[in-house]
């Protein structure tokens, strides 16, 4: 196993950019992982593009909250067990915090019209994040000009939306999919 210094990722600078990325983002996995594509993708060039949506393909695939998913799949990417440890520790720390002040205080916040109003101004905002996700990942998606990406695309979104197909299935069918083109480009390429 490598180690961080080995990989270039400074453990320090993983968990102050986790940390961060988690206290600053509200509505759940696919927010906080836009800000990790941006942190990791366009800002620090540890990750490329193509990967990143390789590791949230994976962390979506995967039980459990897709915030946390991504960040171990982020962290023992780029610095083995210890980035992971300390990936998951910088994204852990800001909701466990808040949600232990909100409990204490329960009856005041839910009782007041000042925080009812900015969850509603948050809502908005999250809506803004979703649709940013949508557009960046379909945008990477289309970049392979593959005919398959476009089929896959626009039966996932008929059978989410128009028949309400459970998402697990529409995972599951991708990865199918995604197994057999894979093997597809491999018998084809031995038989060229």
């Amino acid at each position: 196993m490598e180690d961080s210094a080995a990989k270039g990722v400074p453990l320090g600078k993983l968990f102050l950019s986790m940390l961060y990325i988690s206290a600053f983002t509200f509505g759940g996995g696919f927010v906080i992982v836009t800000f990790m594509r941006k942190k990791f993708v366009d800002q620090l060039h540890w990750i490329e593009e193509e990967e990143m949506l390789d590791l949230i393909a994976l962390a979506q695939s995967c039980p459990g909250a897709m915030a946390i998913n991504t960040s171990i799949l982020v962290g023992w990417r780029k610095a083995g067990l210890p980035g992971m440890l300390v990936s998951v520790l910088g994204t852990v720390i800001p909701p466990v915090t808040i949600i232990t002040v909100i409990s204490f205080f329960y009856d005041a916040f839910a009782s007041n019209p000042w925080v009812a109003l900015a969850l509603k101004g948050m809502q908005a905002g999250v809506a803004a994040v979703f649709l940013d996700v949508v557009c960046s990942m379909g945008a990477s998606l289309v970049k392979g000009k593959s005919a398959l990406n476009y089929v896959i695309l626009a039966a996932a979104f008929v059978a989410t939306f128009v028949f309400d197909l459970n998402v697990v299935f529409i995972i599951l069918g991708a990865a199918l999919l995604g197994i057999l083109r894979t093997l597809w480009g491999k018998r084809k390429g031995a038989a060229a």
